[in-house]
Order: C-alpha cells, then structure tokens, then sequence
C-alpha cells in the first residue's frame, strides 16, 4: 500500500511526533521514509544580516533535521532518503511529493488558534488542502510543544 512516505520536517516536536507515526508505518509497509526540510530564507529577507547568512543557517538547520530523522529510520531498520530544498515550504512539500511519486505524506501540525493561525498560516492546511494523495496529520502533544518552547502550543 505504502512504498515511499514522505515527512516534511521543521525541526519542532509537531515535525517529531509526525516522524515516530512514518517509522511505525514504514516498518509496516516496507517502505522507504522521506525526510524533506524546505528552506523558506524569503520571510528573513528584510534582516541586516542579510539573506546569504540566513539561507546558510536555515540549511544547516535543515540537514541536521533530516539527518535525524534518517538517523531515527536505521535505527528502526527503515530505508531513508534526505533531502534539503530552497522553496515556499507548502509547495516544495507537494513538487517533492509529486517528483518522487509518494504514496503517503505525514506531517505535524502545531495546532495554533485564532491569531495565531490567521497571522502564521498553516503549511499543514494548505498541504492537506492541495495533495492529490492522502496525508496523514500528527497533532503535538501540547505538553511536549509547552516543554520544546516554553509555551504552550
């Protein structure tokens, strides 16, 4: 049913939660795990430190992300594959989908309300919105977002 399940990361714990329930389904499966970090240096682009830096941080940030989602898949015995693109997140997220034919897209989601949402948006939402294959969303426990941030989700 599932060959190639892809796992948009963020780094957050909404992202870590959504790459515990690929692995479980993978191993299911025997499928092949994606772990896909979108460099979005678009929203920074106004910073003195210009967009060169942020770019860079935002990469490392990236392939360290990835890398422990690949990490966490040998460890469960799940092929992975890693990759890091520059892009809108929501529409890199589908082209990657779509370039590399997955069956399955699980992602988190953070759960904000309100302002939050409406100021932010949701790269989930509009994922969920937009796939012409199924998502699987992952809602963070709020007690884990709370402990990774401070505050609660």
């Amino acid at each position: 049913m599932y060959d190639d399940i892809l796992v948009p990361t963020d780094g957050s714990p909404a992202a870590d939660a959504a790459v515990d329930h690929a692995l479980t389904l993978a191993r299911e499966f025997g499928a092949t795990v994606h772990a896909l970090y979108v460099v979005d240096a678009t929203a920074y682009s106004v910073l003195e430190a210009g967009t060169t830096v942020v770019r860079d941080a935002l990469e490392r940030e990236g392939a360290a992300a990835v890398a422990r989602i690949a990490e966490a898949a040998e460890a469960a015995n799940v092929p992975a594959v890693e990759a890091v693109v520059d892009g809108t997140a929501y529409r890199e997220i589908l082209a990657y989908a779509a370039d590399h034919d997955v069956d399955l897209i699980v992602m988190g989601t953070h759960g904000r309300r309100g302002l939050d949402r409406y100021l932010l948006g949701s790269v989930t939402e509009r994922v969920v919105r937009a796939a012409n294959r199924p998502v699987l969303t992952v809602h963070a426990d709020e007690a884990d977002a709370a402990d990774a941030t401070g505050t609660a989700a």
